[in-house]
């Protein structure tokens, strides 16, 4: 990688005002630890100027281990395998030895060509001492196995990336639910019903009724593995990228976007 160094420090690892990292551990797989984002609430004042306390919020924290301020690494290093021990747990991969880094995967014509600008004072390359083979190597599937979550899924597996996923993505949902049912719509805690809820109406679009939603008050390690066992969803963690979080990318799961939108008029 060619770079100035200087902007390769991280960031993200600086806390947010009014919010801190915490985690949620797992109950099918106890060491699992999802990172979440606890938002402090200032208080309300009521109409008689009295201030009422809020409870802080908790939401989807994506900025991986940057994210936390006890995390202590370097870009050189790489992010920790956090899916690693899973992987191997499942007895279902193998090591390999993979082929001898070339000069043209760095961008270079020639060895001539590498050992040249390795010497140059400006654009050197930047080495990664945390993703050689000698500190992780490559794997891939035993003979006769299947490594995909939807093979997991379609066995009743219930894979620690499930779970993750599961406390990830309900984010206190039974708790919002109890409070939807009686408050009023400009609450913050008002849930829309979905179209699984929606009486039959001569109003009702009718993609609500081609295309019903099945989200349940509280997302189960149960219900990702079925939405993903009946191809309603993926997941996409790779048996070689386990510094990946697990994510989950579905119609009936929090809506992911991935954008690179700069200034443009939106």
């Amino acid at each position: 990688m060619i770079a100035d160094p200087k902007f390769l420090e991280p960031h993200s690892r600086e806390q947010l005002p009014a919010s801190r990292r915490v985690y949620l551990e797992g109950s099918i797989h106890p060491d699992i630890r999802v990172p979440m984002r606890e938002i402090g609430l200032s208080p309300t004042k009521d109409f008689n100027g009295e201030s009422c306390a809020n409870e802080p919020v908790r939401v989807y924290d994506c900025s991986g281990p940057w994210g936390d301020p006890e995390f202590d690494g370097t870009p050189e290093e790489g992010l920790p395998a956090l899916r690693a021990k899973w992987i191997r747990d499942r007895g279902d991969v193998e090591e390999i030895d993979g082929r001898e880094v070339k000069p043209m995967d760095n961008g270079y014509l020639s060895g001539k060509h590498a050992e040249y600008a390795s010497k140059a004072e400006k654009n050197r390359l930047i080495e990664f001492p945390g993703l050689t083979s000698q500190r992780r190597r490559p794997l891939r599937a035993k003979a006769a196995k299947v490594v995909t979550q939807l093979w997991y899924a379609r066995q009743g597996i219930i894979t620690p990336e499930m779970e993750f996923i599961a406390i990830r993505e309900s984010m206190g949902r039974t708790k919002i639910a109890e409070m939807s049912k009686d408050n009023v719509r400009n609450d913050l805690n008002k849930q829309h019903a979905g179209s699984s809820q929606l009486g039959k109406s001569p109003y009702t679009p009718s993609i609500f009724s081609r295309f019903p939603q099945r989200i349940p008050a509280q997302i189960t390690p149960e219900f990702v593995r079925d939405e993903v066992a009946a191809g309603r969803a993926i997941i996409p963690n790779n048996i070689n990228h386990p510094e990946s979080e697990p994510m989950i990318i579905g119609r009936n799961f929090l809506v992911k976007i991935n954008a690179n939108i700069g200034n443009s008029a939106v």
